[in-house]
Parts: C-alpha cells; structure tokens; sequence
C-alpha cells in the first residue's frame, strides 16, 4: 500500500484518540482551576463519539496506514467502559491482515533498545496516557483488553509540588501504586513529566534518580504553548538541554538513536546501564518535519497538529450514514493538504497570538 503522505511529504501513522474531555485533574499547565471550574460546559454524552464510533474511525486509520493509536482525554480512565474500547481496537485488522496482540506474552517481540514498546510484528500498537489516578484499580483489566503500552503523566515526586501541580491536592503515592500496578499486570511504563521553570524544575533529577534501574522510560516534557489558557511564557521553558546536562553531571548520560523516524523523545541511556531517559524538545527543537500524527477529539473532530486552531469534523458522516469508503476518501483529502508545522514557526511573539485547541481537548 501506498503510504498517504501530507504536502511536507510526511506520512500518516499514529492517531491520538481522546475519549472524554474531562478530567479529575485541575494541572496547572493543562486545565488551570481559574478557567475550567465549577461552571464549565463539559461536552454532553450525545457530543461523545461511541466506543463503537470510535472503534470504526480507528479502523477506517488503519486501512490508511496508520500504526499506533493512543487513547487519550481529558483523563481517558474517567471515561465510562474504556477497556471495552481497548478490546474492540485491538481486534481490528490491518491491510496485510494482522491484529493487535494483547500484552501479554509478547516480550519477546520487542526489537533491542525498543523500550516501553510492545507489539507483534506489523501489529497495531495500543498505548494510553493517564494522569495515573485511577490506573491501580484498572490496570489489570486494561492489559487483558488488549492494551500494549501506558505512558503515565508524572511532574514531580515531591507530594506538596504534586498536589499544586494537579490543584485537587491529589497525592503522588497514588499515582507510583498505578504504576505498580501497570508493571505488575505486564504493561510496559513511560513516565512524562512536563518541566516548568519555577514550578517543579529543582525536582526532576530527585525524578530521575528515582527511576533509575526500574526499568521504565522517564521523559521530560519541555512547558509548551498548548492552548490559551496556561499562561505559557518563553521564560518558563526548562530546555531539553538544561535537564541532560543536570542529569548528566549526576549520572553520565550517552545518546541512543531514534526507535522511528517520527520519535517525538530525543533518548539518551545511563552510562552504568540503569536505563534510558528522552527529553521532548518541542520548544528549542522542533521535530515537525517528521510530525506522523493526527489527533481525534471526544467529539469527533479531527486536528493534524497540536497547535492547530480548528478541525474537521468526522462525527456529522459518521452518523448521516457515510459508508467506511467515503471516510477514507475524505480522510486522504485532509492529510494530503496538511502543512501544518508550528513548533518550527514559532516566536516568542506568534506562541501568545494565535489561538490553539486546548491541548486538555485533543490528549496533547
């Protein structure tokens, strides 16, 4: 099959799927408190795509080559049944005829330095993202659903910085159990921590220590300008730079090559073999030339950039009867004119100006 390329000439191969724009979090650089309060209009239910609907749309991607898909929110944990999502996806079959394999029992099949990833070959890899909150209690239930990977959100191992951090004075013990909890059940774990000058930035080597030799991948998340309501300044950047070297003078780090050509995480290993840690640079350096993927909101809207203004909506043929064919068909003609590369434009003065879905919206 042909790959469907974008006018940049990059490929579609990863959908980000958000299942619910709620979350149980109120972070302060996602969903501050001060906008998404007591009085905000959530999407209704009806406004929700179905797990079905879902379930369709994923298939209809893959068809078009695309290879990953990650659940995302809000909080996707909140959403009522996912692991039944999670079932329907990893039964969904790709062009050469293959399925998504469930977790268990494929250690095996992870190529050498492919951390934190597990799938059968040409299968569709499953991941999700969660704040952590409720993951002891579903982990088990989400790996035999057929989940293959959870990256867990994470910024600072310091219970007071925690709890400002999400603003539900929400404990970090909780969210270590899930992660417990997802290595027991046989998830492979990512830890993302966005890192914010001021906010939790004298924590993130206490972060790193404390994953050393566990075996999961702990990636530091530069603070973007996601959306308009976090308050994003350039001066509250703590560049990928700045936290390899403070980690590296700590525990000498050494480069490791890209798992894929569309690798969001620069990744560098531990010297004395205790693991790896990857630094996403969105900020000081872009990666948009290799940008791979699209993103879906709860509602059925399709975003091809994260900082992207608006999208096109996919739930109106959805639910007017539009056959899986014509999908595709408009599906090819929203990704062929993509050009989308934000990150690589952006200024100090254009992050502030230009309005952006907010990134609690669309799953980051």
């Amino acid at each position: 099959m042909e790959p469907l390329l974008d006018r940049l000439g990059r490929p579609l191969e990863t959908l980000r799927v958000s299942v619910t724009d709620r979350c149980n979090f109120r972070c302060v650089y996602c969903m501050p408190k001060e906008v998404f309060g007591r009085e905000y209009a959530f999407l209704e239910r009806r406004e929700l795509l179905s797990l079905e609907e879902i379930a369709r749309v994923a298939g209809v991607f893959a068809q078009l080559g695309v290879r990953t898909l990650r659940i995302t929110g809000g909080e996707p944990l909140v959403r009522r049944n996912v692991e039944y999502l999670i079932e329907l996806l990893a039964a969904i079959e790709r062009p050469d005829g293959s399925v998504a394999g469930s977790a268990a029992g494929q250690a095996g099949d992870a190529r050498p330095g492919d951390l934190g990833r597990r799938r059968r070959p040409n299968g569709l890899d499953l991941a999700l993202t969660t704040n952590g909150s409720v993951l002891a209690e579903k982990a088990e239930a989400l790996a035999a659903a057929g989940l293959s990977r959870v990256t867990v959100s994470l910024d600072s191992l310091d219970d007071e910085s925690f709890r400002a951090m999400n603003d539900v004075d929400f404990p970090v013990r909780r969210v270590l159990d899930g992660i417990d909890a997802a290595a027991a059940a046989g998830l492979p774990v990512k830890v993302n921590a966005v890192v914010k000058r001021g906010v939790n930035d004298a924590g993130f080597v206490e972060l790193a220590e404390h994953f050393r030799g566990t075996g999961h991948v702990l990636r530091f998340i530069e603070f973007m300008d996601v959306g308009t309501t976090n308050g994003w300044r350039l001066e509250d950047v703590v560049t990928a730079d700045e936290i390899v070297e403070r980690i590296g003078a700590r525990w000498p780090l050494e480069p490791v090559a890209a798992d894929s050509a569309d690798a969001t995480a620069r990744r560098f290993r531990y010297a004395d073999g205790a693991g790896e840690i990857g630094v996403i640079a969105s900020v000081t350096k872009p990666f948009c030339g290799a940008c791979s993927r699209a993103r879906l909101s709860a509602e059925g809207s399709l975003y091809t950039c994260l900082f992207a203004a608006c999208g096109h909506d996919l739930r109106a043929p959805l639910r007017s009867g539009a056959t899986d064919d014509e999908i595709a068909e408009t599906l090819r003609g929203i990704w062929s004119r993509r050009t989308d590369r934000y990150s690589e434009l952006r200024t100090a003065e254009t992050a502030g100006a230009k309005a952006k879905v907010e990134m609690s919206y669309i799953g980051g």
